[in-house]
C-alpha cells in the first residue's frame, strides 16, 4: 500500500496525532487500537496504517509509536 499525505483521510491523521501524543496501544495480532483505553471504532485504520509503515507497535502489544514515515506525515500535514 502507497500511502501519501493526500490519501489519508482526517480521522487517519486524528489517528497520527493520537499515536505522537502517546495515547494509543496496538495489538500484535490484528494491529486493532485502543484510544485512550477505548476500543478504536474502526477496526480497520490500524491495520491500514500499519501496513502503509505510518504506525509499529513498540515491542510487542502495547503502546503504539510512530515511524519515520508516519512523522514525515504529520509534519507535512
Amino acid at each position: 500500500m502507497n500511502t501519501t499525505t493526500a490519501a489519508l483521510t482526517h480521522r487517519d491523521r486524528a489517528v497520527l496525532r493520537a499515536v505522537a501524543a502517546g495515547r494509543c496501544e496496538i495489538s500484535t495480532t490484528s494491529n486493532a487500537l485502543v484510544v485512550d483505553g477505548l476500543p478504536f471504532s474502526d477496526q480497520f485504520a490500524g491495520p491500514r496504517l500499519t501496513k502503509a509503515g505510518l504506525i509499529a507497535a513498540a515491542t510487542g502489544a502495547g503502546p503504539a509509536r510512530l515511524t519515520p514515515s508516519g512523522h514525515a506525515i504529520l509534519e507535512a500535514a
